[in-house]
């Protein structure tokens, strides 16, 4: 097994640390970067980045391309099936701290999916938006807009 899996734009391609070692590459600030490869100079910038999931969108000399990265490790859990996609039921949404209602972004009988922004949250001077943490469908809304809530109170009924 190569010790990195590559995929750029759907096409994979298996290189080892040798190759990403011998690459000449200069930092022009944390977006730009300056290569070169085989005496070919390359402009190469960072469009777009999750970390998390080891997949960029780079830009190299004006041309774009989508790139993920696996390493050895990323290689076997994938093998071994350990990735499998799971949906999570949402349970109801709590307070996470102390604060005001500023903004409730569903409403009732609505069908939520992870990610979904569900309400603002105002505390220690800051507006926090709480995001669904998985899927369901809202039940009931406890608080209303301008409410204070404490932590843990329950703010949102899932079904």
């Amino acid at each position: 097994m190569a010790d990195y899996l590559i995929t750029v734009d759907k096409q994979e391609f298996r290189r080892d640390n040798e190759l990403v070692d011998s690459l000449d590459i200069n930092t022009i600030d944390k977006e730009k970067f300056h290569l070169l490869k085989d005496n070919k100079a390359y402009n190469v910038e960072l469009v777009k980045a999750n970390y998390a999931a080891k997949e960029l969108t780079i830009s190299i000399n004006g041309n774009n391309y989508d790139v993920k990265i696996e390493d050895e490790y990323d290689q076997m859990v994938k093998q071994m099936g350990l990735l499998s996609n799971t949906t999570q039921k949402l349970n109801n949404i709590k307070a996470p701290m102390p604060g005001l209602i500023v903004d409730i972004m569903v409403t009732v009988g609505q069908e939520i999916e992870e990610g979904t922004p569900l309400l603002v949250l105002s505390a220690m001077k800051m507006e926090n938006i709480i995001l669904s943490q998985g899927e369901g469908i809202v039940k009931s809304i406890t608080a209303k807009k301008e409410d204070a809530v404490e932590k843990g109170q329950i703010i949102i009924e899932m079904e």
